[in-house]
């Protein structure tokens, strides 16, 4: 009887507890896949290949030399932020040949994550734009590189042109605690926006 009482609470337990989608995006080699690797307590699911000779034509590798592979479909993570809280990582291919891609990925999403690189801050353009015309929440998060000029939040926002209110969070996509922060804000972000916009469907 014990035991049956037992295995029912956890069950209970286990039917309250919430699952949210985040996509992580931003253009080839600002560091969406190692931001998910950095976080997950899965091992993650990666679908990356090694860049050819074809793709160099075609994949601005300037800033990025060192980079040798590319993801095709899609990272896969999952972190638990609290008890009770758990949050499934998409990261999305970054090259314009795989946003076909973005749409299925994008389905039930809470909100993105917009990776960018300071070095290459127009790259972020289109996953910027993706999410504004979608009406997806999201919050831009600038990987710290180590060889890159720093800047502010406030300049990251102006050159990005961003809606009043985006946040803008400074990060490491190498550190786990770095990148758990930024997926906390995002978590508080989106929930404040898709709560506003049910009290004004509402009201």
């Amino acid at each position: 009887m014990g035991s049956e009482h037992s295995e029912e609470t956890h069950a209970d337990a286990d039917s309250t507890d919430l699952a949210l989608k985040i996509l992580v995006a931003g253009g080839f080699g600002v560091g969406k896949t190692t931001l998910v690797g950095a976080v997950s307590e899965i091992r993650p699911l990666r679908t990356e290949e090694l860049l050819s000779e074809l793709g160099q034509s075609v994949d601005d590798t300037g800033a990025v030399e060192r980079k040798t592979t590319t993801t095709v479909a899609m990272d896969f993570g999952r972190i638990t932020i609290r008890s009770g809280l758990s949050l499934y990582l998409f990261g999305t291919p970054g090259q314009d040949r795989f946003w076909f891609l973005w749409d299925e990925l994008s389905q039930g999403a809470l909100g993105a994550v917009v990776l960018a690189d300071t070095r290459r801050l127009e790259e972020c353009f289109p996953a910027v734009d993706y999410f504004e015309h979608r009406r997806i929440p999201f919050l831009v998060a600038v990987n710290c590189f180590a060889n890159a000029r720093t800047y502010g939040a406030h300049d990251v926002k102006r050159a990005l042109d961003l809606d009043r209110g985006t946040p803008v969070v400074l990060c490491d996509a190498r550190d786990r605690d770095s990148g758990k922060e930024v997926l906390i804000r995002l978590v508080e972000y989106a929930g404040r926006m898709h709560t506003a916009r049910l009290l004004d469907s509402v009201s």
